[in-house]
């Protein structure tokens, strides 16, 4: 009997997770499998400074549902005090990222996130980030993505 009902206990277990991973939509249709040579880079997009560039590994940013995608920094690149609408997942590739939290952009507040460093930045809180030397990093978070500047004028969108 206590057999049975260990079993039946881990069936529900399995079968709650297995719902509660389609439901929050990380669950894929096929397998996405990305070697270094695979990725497509991409001017970056209009809300980041000129200079940036992009690769999407998987979902789409502009939609609900988790998405990944890379960015590639050029050396002294810098994005002023902004927010984005969910939490970032940040983990860097190559180079370093300094990220610091703040309304205003202070180098000497910042951290430095070298290759295999992780940052959770929570939604709805601001940032800011640099790099000194060319960086790539690989960025999670769930979409719609978007990214809103503490001064609008910093906006590269506004400035063409």
């Amino acid at each position: 009997m206590r057999t049975i009902c260990t079993v039946l206990l881990a069936a529900v277990v399995v079968a709650g997770v297995a719902a509660g991973i389609q439901e929050t939509g990380s669950s894929t249709k096929a397998a996405i499998l990305v070697t270094p040579t695979d990725i497509k880079w991409m001017d970056g997009p209009p809300s980041l400074p000129p200079g940036a560039q992009f690769a999407l590994l998987s979902g789409d940013p502009k939609k609900e549902g988790l998405f990944v995608m890379r960015i590639k920094m050029p050396a002294d690149y810098k994005i002023m005090p902004h927010f984005h609408p969910g939490d970032e997942h940040v983990t860097a590739i190559s180079g370093s990222l300094n990220v610091s939290m703040g309304d205003t952009f202070d180098p000497m507040k910042a951290k430095s996130l070298p290759v295999g460093s992780y940052a959770m930045l929570p939604g709805r809180t601001n940032h800011f980030a640099f790099t000194k030397e060319e960086t790539i990093v690989q960025l999670n978070s769930m979409g719609p993505w978007d990214i809103t500047y503490v001064n609008p004028a910093d906006d590269p969108r506004k400035k063409k």
